[in-house]
């Protein structure tokens, strides 16, 4: 929604929000779509719709739920895989550490990681959430960034220090991640969602020294993506690998879900403060 210079134009004031969807095709003037057809798309918050065919994919038939369409299967998903692979490039016996661990892209990172022969340490904000990223989707360890010493628990986690690190989150977070980084790190740089609300730099010492001096010394590879933007043309790759994987319960994804468009603002706003747990979706 800022009119800040990013990859996106920013949303204007009176035109619909964007975001993704799961849509039912009433009526259809392509030849490739017919009436009662599932689609997934971007129709953003509104309860009907009109798109260019281009912008429109038809779910796959063994899809019977089609959230999975926003979560698992859709953008969340698609960003976990192709910045954890083509990125991060994970080899077995790696030590990755995943940020907002119980959220819809971390949540896949780390189980695609785990199906990669990594040793996966996920971040996330409380019990419950830890608890599940360990119990249900089998992370080695989660980490509470709310109690004290984030950074010393993280260090006795990671004894062999961390290979790859999935950013979603930023501030605290990394600072506690950048010194454990390995010789030859590898950073898929996708979101830095504490800092998105910021309006100015925060206070105290500037740090960029320090930083720059850690990625110069170790060598670290630090890179951010777009997902559609840079890697839209290997959907089909990335529905090939994760379909099966989803079908056989070894990605699992769990959906927060919201009851009625009145209620997508506040539940937007709760999501970047980690009121959510797992993929927010709003069901009209």
């Amino acid at each position: 929604m800022s009119d800040a210079p990013s990859y996106a134009a920013p949303v204007e004031i009176g035109e619909v929000m964007v975001g993704g969807t799961v849509g039912l095709v009433e009526e259809s003037q392509s030849s490739h779509f017919k009436a009662g057809d599932q689609v997934v798309t971007f129709g953003g918050w509104q309860s009907h719709s009109v798109v260019p065919e281009q912008m429109a994919q038809r779910l796959p038939p063994a899809l019977t739920q089609p959230s999975l369409a926003l979560s698992s299967l859709g953008m969340p998903g698609f960003t976990a895989y192709m910045g954890l692979t083509d990125i991060g490039q994970p080899q077995p016996g790696e030590t990755i550490v995943v940020a907002a661990a119980s959220g819809p892209v971390g949540s896949v990172v780390g189980q695609v990681a785990k199906l990669k022969g990594c040793r996966v340490v996920g971040i996330a904000g409380g019990e419950a959430k830890c608890r599940y990223v360990q119990d249900v989707l089998g992370f080695d360890a989660c980490l509470d960034h709310k109690m004290p010493d984030l950074a010393g628990r993280l260090s006795r986690h990671c004894p062999d220090g961390i290979d790859i690190y999935f950013e979603n989150v930023g501030g605290r977070v990394f600072d506690a991640v950048l010194p454990l980084l390995n010789p030859k790190a590898r950073i898929p740089l996708c979101g830095l969602v504490s800092q998105y609300n910021q309006s100015a730099l925060p206070k105290g010492p500037d740090r960029m020294g320090q930083l720059m001096g850690q990625l110069l010394v170790k060598r670290v590879k630090v890179q951010g993506f777009i997902i559609f933007d840079d890697y839209g043309h290997r959907y089909g790759e990335f529905l090939d690998k994760m379909l099966p994987w989803v079908q056989e319960g070894r990605i699992q994804m769990r959906e927060d879900h919201v009851q009625g468009l009145a209620q997508a603002p506040e539940a937007f706003i709760g999501m970047l403060s980690g009121q959510n747990f797992g993929k927010l979706i709003v069901d009209l």
